[in-house]
């Protein structure tokens, strides 16, 4: 299935995090925080101003994101978690 987000969403799949602390101590799934990395899967053409020209979006399909803890809509497409947010739930880019 294609799916491509309209406006100013993204499509972020997230990065797994470390399985140990940085003391060597190894985290159980049940214990893990979910990850606040991600890869931008695909992104709409951008946000519309006030004069109905289209914004395009600062983030662009390969870029590695960092994003807030509850940000985002889960969804799961072709079995892959996956979640929709919007440009501005986006903290920035990790080089």
């Amino acid at each position: 299935m294609k799916f491509k987000p309209l406006h100013d969403r993204v499509v972020v799949e997230r990065l797994e995090s470390d399985t140990k602390s940085p003391g060597g101590i190894i985290i159980p799934d049940t214990a893990k925080e979910k990850p606040m990395e991600g890869k931008v899967i695909s992104v709409g053409p951008g946000a519309r101003d006030e004069n109905g020209k289209i914004q395009p979006l600062d983030v662009k399909k390969g870029d590695r994101i960092l994003f807030g803890k509850w940000s985002g809509t889960e969804v799961k497409i072709d079995g892959k978690e996956l979640l929709i947010m919007k440009e501005s739930d986006i903290m920035g880019i990790i080089d």
